[in-house]
């Protein structure tokens, strides 16, 4: 029997359950989901499947990852929600894909992990996967994993084995709804020009359940907690020098201006750091920069396209606002530039600081 797996989540509690009720059949598990969004996303469901197939001995094969095919079949779906028209044709291309690929291996029933999710519906699945036994004569399997308490036991076999558990479907029309409803960022979609990694990215937690594997093979015990904390992102960031000169800066992480846009002059410097005449601003030459990191940078350009560790920069934040507690308190701009500017000058600032989770790693 051939498996469409969606995730981790869906997957090893259902493949558990098909082990037990068709122990004559060789189960083989079929990843073929390009609705999720972003790549990075799909990369870190997929590793997840992975580890868990591994653990349950079975086969895994990966479709290809044709996003833009998946995005032209979605087209007009844009705005339907959780349920409703996109998720059925989403279906259809992922049963049609899956059902070709089970005759090319010989086999002549599928099914599909997405029946267990509590945010999939059954009956449009059914509808589906029926329809392609009529074109293809393969068989649907239609078992239904979550009556009778299987959504709590799904659950309890999430966190003892401790699955990855996403919090949005996958594709970017849902998580855009998602986000809109639950009045949350979708920093999900935010990467530094950069490449550098940021706090409780996509990109962090795909490092860190790599990192789990790796422990796994050491045979290392560990234990996956979540940890509440203050996460930044920054939208954009601009220093105009009189009315239109762009002055080449970089805003250090956690820097919060609250209108998103002031003026002022430099009032006074101490200890080579210059302070602005308004709104706590702060500025500091590149040469200083470079000297208290241990850095570099021939300009801010150069800054701004470097792969810049956060952790250190919070470091350098902390040492240049004299946090000697290492602490987050003060959150006032803070603006590297080539040079200090001897005019009036305007701040334009877009950036977000809100409560997030992440996960940390114990070693037992």
């Amino acid at each position: 029997m051939l498996v469409h797996i969606c995730c981790s989540v869906d997957s090893h509690f259902f493949l558990q359950k098909l082990q037990k009720d068709y122990p004559q059949e060789k189960l083989t598990g079929f990843f073929y989901d390009p609705n999720i969004h972003p790549y990075s996303e799909y990369k870190l469901r997929f590793l997840d499947v992975q580890r868990s197939c591994k653990k349950l001995g079975i086969e895994l094969l990966e479709g290809d990852y044709d996003f833009e095919a998946w995005m032209q079949a979605v087209r007009g779906l844009e705005k339907e929600p959780e349920k409703g028209a996109r998720c059925e044709v989403c279906f259809d291309k992922r049963f049609d894909v899956s059902a070709k690929k089970a005759l090319e291996l010989g086999e002549n029933k599928i099914t599909t992990t997405l029946l267990v999710s509590p945010l999939k519906s059954q009956e449009q699945l059914k509808r589906s996967g029926n329809a392609f036994y009529e074109k293809y004569g393969v068989e649907f399997i239609a078992v239904d994993y979550r009556s009778g308490g299987g959504t709590q036991d799904q659950s309890r076999v999430t966190k003892e084995e401790q699955l990855y558990r996403q919090d949005y479907c996958g594709c970017l029309y849902g998580l855009t709804m998602q986000r809109e409803q639950q009045n949350r960022l979708m920093d999900e979609m935010f990467s530094s020009i950069s490449g550098a990694m940021l706090p409780a990215s996509i990109e962090e937690r795909l490092e860190f359940y790599k990192h789990r594997m790796d422990l796994e093979d050491k045979g290392v015990k560990y234990k996956i907690i979540k940890q509440k904390f203050l996460n930044y992102r920054q939208l954009s960031s601009r220093l105009i020098k009189g009315k239109k000169e762009v002055i080449p800066s970089y805003t250090l992480a956690y820097s919060i201006l609250a209108r998103k846009k002031t003026q002022g002059r430099i009032e006074f410097e101490h200890d080579n750091v210059f302070y602005l005449n308004k709104d706590e601003i702060k500025l500091i030459t590149l040469d200083f920069y470079n000297k208290i990191a241990s850095t570099n940078y021939k300009n801010t350009f150069e800054m701004i396209f470097s792969e810049e560790n956060f952790e250190n920069e919070l470091k350098i934040r902390n040492l240049i606002l004299n946090n000697t507690n290492n602490s987050l308190m003060d959150l006032s701009p803070v603006i590297i530039v080539d040079y200090i500017p001897d005019a009036k000058i305007t701040l334009e600032l877009n950036a977000k600081i809100y409560e997030d989770t992440k996960e940390k790693l114990i070693i037992l």
